[in-house]
């Protein structure tokens, strides 16, 4: 059990769930972590885990969705940075092909991308686009007989620096509705520049995307995508795995700062009998178990069929922002040691600041859950 799972949630897995989040955990606490560090201080990926993650059977399973949600807590809570290449790859591309392929391309793709012997990318911000994407999708895509030729640039797309399949957004000029289609990461006119100089999520390939007249067969759009609302569906199915991300920081954080209240000696001895540190180890445990128990009620709702946008919406701009504070709190606890990558509470500050900022800004967010309580749009 996690030291930070007070009310311990864990308990709702069945015997067969906790089996896999403990075979992951396992993993993740022998591979991922003492890596996590020195990766994300050179900006490197460890490729050379691609096919241990293949080794989970984690990816395509048929599982709860309480049961996905915590395999997103887990991954976040050793490395946010792979929690993100995790998520990318099975959630926002599997997700894609899943919710908007046909059967004949579920087939094609899937299985490989499953066993990770294909890894794959999500295209669909843009470097002037990112909230208004809905409205402001600038990538094109034109059709040219039994192709389409696509142009247009996308930015901060994780994995794409080495992605097999890129799944693309673009806009049909013939009638401005937001397709699908499924790209070769070596398809002619298709360049991917990794981004440089980020402070958060280092270890991520974020890449600068540019499409030139790339030619892409019918056979290769996705069949069933045809308006930006099919791309919302797997967004929305997505934003809650960032909820459950969030509270992996946030558990990473607290079991950080319980650790080393426990350790650290000041005026003759620890640190975790001085009730202002006690203080801000409640604060973070309130801040953990309620987002947790919000995500578990979300878990809930999707597998009963009776999950909304806003309720995605609403967790993850809450639990992002309990993330930052108990990051912050963590972080404060450490006083300068907090400042340095040997006590790893640094990694999860920075890596914070991504995670409150992609799949919908709080504002966003906000807004969905306003216009859902209100019945008011307040968007621009």
């Amino acid at each position: 059990m996690l030291a930070g799972d007070l009310y311990s949630f864990e308990d709702l897995l069945s015997e067969d769930e906790a089996a896999v989040v403990h075979r992951v955990r396992s993993f993740l606490d022998a591979e991922v972590v003492p890596i996590a560090n020195d990766q994300w201080a050179r900006a490197a990926f460890p490729s050379h885990l691609i096919k241990r993650y293949a080794d989970l059977e984690i990816a395509g399973r048929e599982g709860s969705s309480l049961l996905n949600g915590w395999l997103a807590l887990e991954m976040a809570r050793a490395d946010a940075s792979m929690a993100t290449f995790y998520g990318v790859h099975a959630g926002l591309a599997m997700g894609s092909i899943r919710a908007c392929g046909s059967a004949e391309q579920q087939e094609r793709w899937l299985p490989s991308m499953a066993a990770f012997d294909q890894v794959g990318a999500f295209a669909l911000t843009e470097p002037t686009g990112g909230s208004d994407v809905a409205a402001g999708l600038r990538t094109t895509a034109r059709r040219d007989g039994s192709s389409w030729i696509l142009n247009g640039q996308k930015r901060w797309i994780g994995n794409a620096t080495f992605a097999d399949l890129i799944v693309v957004w673009a806009r049909d000029v013939e009638d401005d509705q937001v397709k699908g289609f499924v790209v070769p990461g070596d398809a002619p006119g298709f360049t991917a520049t990794k981004i440089e100089n980020k402070i958060a999520l280092r270890t991520v390939q974020n890449a600068d995307i540019v499409l030139d007249d790339v030619r892409v067969p019918e056979a290769d759009r996705l069949q069933r995508a045809n308006s930006f609302k099919d791309t919302a569906k797997v967004l929305r199915a997505t934003r809650s795995g960032v909820a459950w991300e969030a509270v992996g920081v946030m558990l990473a954080a607290y079991e950080i700062a319980l650790a080393y209240a426990k350790e650290r000696h000041q005026f003759g001895k620890p640190i975790a009998g001085f009730q202002l540190v006690q203080d801000l180890l409640v604060r973070m445990a309130g801040n953990v178990t309620a987002s947790l128990g919000m995500c578990v009620r979300l878990a809930q709702l999707q597998d009963a069929g009776r999950y909304r946008d806003e309720h995605s919406a609403l967790a993850k701009a809450y639990c992002t922002t309990r993330m930052r504070e108990v990051a912050g709190w963590s972080r404060e606890l450490l006083a300068g040691n907090g400042i340095v990558l040997d006590y790893d509470i640094g990694r999860f500050v920075a890596d914070a600041e991504a995670l409150y900022s992609y799949e919908g800004t709080r504002e966003i967010n906000t807004l969905i859950v306003g216009r859902a309580v209100t019945g008011q749009s307040a968007f621009v």
